[in-house]
């Protein structure tokens, strides 16, 4: 059996010329860890009765219903005394999801290198954080991920904005002249907001959505928002982030919708009607994620997302589960 010490060398080993086969070996090593030491996953196994013999593949592997994060503490071995807790926004009367994380530094490892990998070094960018309604509540890991990638970029420019557009807006206009690349990232009704004020952006502008309404506005569907969100701020495409409290890596995504992983994270499309069953590249169905960060909880969650793989391994988030409740981070509905 392998400690968590020696699985965690291992994970951000895996790049992109990491075969299939290697991703598998982790897997069943990560999920031999998980059943042995986290309680939580090991009594949703056994409730399947499943027979661990006969898992050879990661495909094989159960995985866990997202939903118990708001109820259970899934974690591996004692919550540590240091551990840091990331809470989902929820809505209002809906319990909230708590993620315990023993060690903050693999989570700090993941986004780092997912982010150098898809972007290149934090140091590159000037980042322009909208998250209104992350900054208003204690324990979100977006905000503690771009507070430490805002830090990484050493701007003077860089931070975070409330509901300040107009101090926004004034950021904005200064770094139009300037060469520097710029981030410019928020959560999906604040940046229609900002898409409002009429403010044009320059060629070397990225502008990235998280995703969620929060209720402020009708729900879009992506295509449209996308669509709306490029005409006004007259750039060519939309960025998108993909990632939850319950998990400790993000996909990303440069154009039209398509996200992709990084080496250690992995997304199945699952039968909407049977969780253990898996359809087709091309059709939808259930996303269920592989994230090896998660070593010291569960690296197997079954999402309550909709979407459909393609055959380069790439994504699309196509909704929610009907009978789901909103979580604070969702995306858009598809109709």
């Amino acid at each position: 059996m392998h400690s968590s010490k020696e699985i965690h060398s291992r994970i951000f080993t895996l790049n992109s010329y990491s075969s299939d086969n290697e991703f598998n070996e982790m897997a069943i090593d990560v999920f031999k860890f998980q059943f042995q030491n986290n309680r939580v996953y090991r009594a949703y196994v056994q409730n399947l009765k499943t027979d661990l013999d006969l898992i050879k593949h990661y495909q094989q592997i159960p995985f866990l219903p997202i939903e118990l994060f708001k109820t259970q503490d899934v974690v591996c071995q004692q919550i540590d005394e240091q551990a840091v807790c990331f809470t989902s926004s929820g809505t209002t009367g809906q319990q909230a999801s708590r993620h315990y994380v023993n060690d903050v530094g693999i989570y700090e490892k993941s986004f780092t290198s997912g982010f150098r990998q898809f972007y290149g070094k934090a140091s590159d960018y000037c980042i322009l954080a909208l998250l209104p309604n992350y900054l208003e509540r204690t324990g979100s890991s977006l905000v503690y991920m771009f507070n430490k990638l805002i830090r990484e970029s050493g701007s003077e420019h860089s931070g975070f904005y409330l509901h300040n557009l107009d101090d926004l807006i004034s950021t904005i206009t200064i770094l139009k002249e300037s060469k520097r690349k710029i981030i410019l990232l928020g959560v999906t009704y604040a940046l229609l907001d900002l898409a409002d004020k009429g403010i044009e952006l320059s060629e070397n502008f990225i502008v990235m959505e998280t995703g969620g309404m929060k209720g402020k506005r009708k729900e879009l569907l992506k295509e449209e928002l996308h669509r709306y969100l490029k005409l006004k701020f007259k750039v060519s495409s939309i960025h998108s982030e993909y990632g939850m409290t319950e998990l400790l890596s993000q996909a990303y995504s440069k154009m039209d919708g398509l996200f992709e992983c990084p080496p250690w994270m992995k997304v199945l499309i699952r039968d909407v009607n049977d969780p253990f069953c898996y359809v087709k590249t091309g059709k939808s169905g259930g996303v269920n994620v592989i994230d090896f960060a998660n070593i010291n909880s569960c690296s197997f969650i079954e999402t309550k997302d909709l979407g459909k793989l393609n055959h380069s391994s790439q994504f699309e988030i196509l909704g929610r589960f009907d009978n789901s409740d909103l979580r604070g981070c969702n995306l858009m509905i598809s109709q």
